[in-house]
């Protein structure tokens, strides 16, 4: 099978945008609409989102990538003096280049299971700061990020959410959480946690779009307003601020509308379940509990050769018993001719 055949399923944003955010695109294309998402769309868009989180008094910022949002907002939620703790597997912490210490952060990293980080862990970082008799010599965890879905595909429960808010409210830490896959959390059957539930817990949060639907943009919510003061220049220094802002706009009031959201998270769900279900009744081994549109399979040499002829999947990492763990993505471009065909190559 030559490249262009392959079966493509490394990761969940090879495809441009959904077909009803493109067409919303080509259809406003001509529009004239001033900068800098204060158009009427960028406004709809946003007022559609606050409806969604339950939330009418949050302040909505759109950006353009994971990366320069997380870097922004946790640059915008910390004084010079703070760091952010995160999973020593969290994408701030190992994918993103150094991006939050490029602002002066230090990201902390913590020990995590499966991606996520345990109440008890959150915990015990916070308090060992505030009885460290030495800790103005240190550098203060004033935040904590976390992702949902994890790197590793899995998911926080309510429960879990509402303990690390505790754990931050016992030593005056804020939470944000990075939802770059939120799309697939939110239509996974196991999840508990809804759009209102983030708002009522998370200092900040986004929404992903990039990776469910959009060409490109995430929306940054702020529940309570005024929690980030002048996020907007902040946004503009960090080089994100977008001149014709209502691309973005366009683009996150298609996905708001008619429950497009919750469709493409439902899409490329059903086709992972499709897949998980076929590799555990074929005998293969799954590296982590993942719930969502991310599978990690561990893979021989053997099958690694025979299946990367056929299948594009992303490299995870190699495991000390010499097997190296693959991940297969599924998104809301997804096929069930695709699944299939993936299936039939098992």
């Amino acid at each position: 099978m030559t490249e262009q055949n392959k079966l493509r399923f490394a990761s969940d944003y090879q495809e441009g945008a959904h077909p009803e955010v493109l067409r919303r695109l080509v259809e406003t294309n001509l529009e004239q609409s001033p900068g800098y998402g204060t158009d009427a769309y960028t406004a709809s868009a946003k007022a559609k989102i606050r409806a969604a989180c339950a939330a009418p008094e949050a302040e909505v910022y759109l950006l353009t990538g994971g990366t320069q949002t997380n870097a922004t907002v946790i640059d915008a939620l910390l004084r010079p003096w703070q760091g952010v703790a995160a999973a020593e597997t969290g994408h701030i912490s190992v994918h993103e280049a150094g991006a939050v210490e490029f602002c002066g952060h230090k990201v902390i990293t913590l020990p995590q299971r499966d991606g996520k980080l345990a109440p008890e862990t959150v915990r015990a970082c916070l308090a060992a700061y505030a009885g460290d008799e030495n800790r103005e010599h240190m550098v203060m965890p004033g935040l904590v990020y976390l992702s949902q879905p994890t790197e590793s595909g899995t998911l926080y429960t309510l429960a879990e959410l509402e303990a690390i808010r505790a754990a931050c409210d016992a030593y005056g830490a804020g939470l944000y959480v990075d939802g770059a896959r939120l799309a697939y959390a939110l239509a996974c059957p196991e999840n508990d946690v809804s759009l209102p539930d983030l708002a009522r817990l998370c200092d900040a949060f986004y929404i992903g779009g990039t990776k469910c639907g959009a060409l490109f943009g995430e929306a940054v919510v702020f529940p309570r307003p005024g929690t980030a003061p002048h996020f907007f220049t902040l946004v503009k220094q960090h080089g994100a601020l977008l001149a014709k802002g209502q691309i973005a706009g366009v683009q996150f009031d298609a996905l708001f509308t008619d429950d497009l959201y919750g469709r493409v998270g439902r899409t490329a769900m059903a086709a992972a379940a499709r897949i998980r279900e076929a590799l555990t009744e074929k005998g293969y081994r799954l590296a982590f509990p993942s719930l969502t549109n991310q599978i990690f399979v561990e893979l021989d040499e053997e099958e690694l050769a025979r299946l990367s002829a056929r299948v594009e999947m992303s490299f995870w990492e190699r495991t000390p018993q010499g097997r190296t763990i693959m991940r297969i993505a599924t998104s809301w471009a997804t096929t069930e001719a695709q699944v299939d065909a993936l299936i039939a190559l098992l």
